[in-house]
């Protein structure tokens, strides 16, 4: 059967158009689908966006998390502190994450307080300590732990042979 095309031709697909390729979130948040914390606030952050689309939800422990598709935020990193990304790639993390979530939300001002001079550096600190211990206080393992469970899960094929 002959070809339309002349031989050799070059078969390209066609391009995307320009708009599938910016996002149509404002700000994509990692969160730990493993942490019954951040599930309930994942919850009520998915309610307040109201399928609006403004927050694109990502769930760190899914085995297909890539880091590449998430400002090369890897899981070690996410699991250590909150992180979100931004439609230029950019990462932001700890309680500015939080702040960019509930402004995209219109919600802007549960968090406002957190950006005052003596408050701002509180709420940080209490961040913090909260982030080192959220594992531990929510019944789980540690991180070094997660981290080998998860890399022995992606060693494993489909049949369930490790290698």
């Amino acid at each position: 059967m002959a070809s339309s095309s002349p031989p050799n031709a070059l078969h390209r697909s066609p391009e995307p158009p320009l708009d599938a390729l910016i996002p149509t979130w404002s700000i994509r948040l990692l969160y730990d689908g493993d942490c019954p914390l951040c599930l309930r606030e994942v919850k009520f952050l998915t309610r307040q966006d109201a399928g609006r689309g403004l927050v694109d939800f990502v769930d760190i422990t899914a085995d297909d998390y890539d880091p590449a598709d998430n400002g090369g935020v890897d899981f070690e990193m996410a699991m250590g502190r909150i992180h979100a990304v931004l439609p230029d790639g950019s990462t932001v993390k700890n309680v500015e994450v939080f702040r960019r979530v509930y402004k995209v939300l219109g919600m802007g001002w549960i968090y406002a307080a957190t950006q005052w001079p003596l408050l701002g550096p509180l709420v940080d600190w209490a961040y913090g300590l909260w982030a080192d211990w959220r594992l531990k206080l929510t019944g789980r393992s540690n991180l070094a732990t997660i981290m080998a469970e998860r890399q022995q899960r992606q060693t494993c094929d489909a049949s369930g042979r490790c290698q």
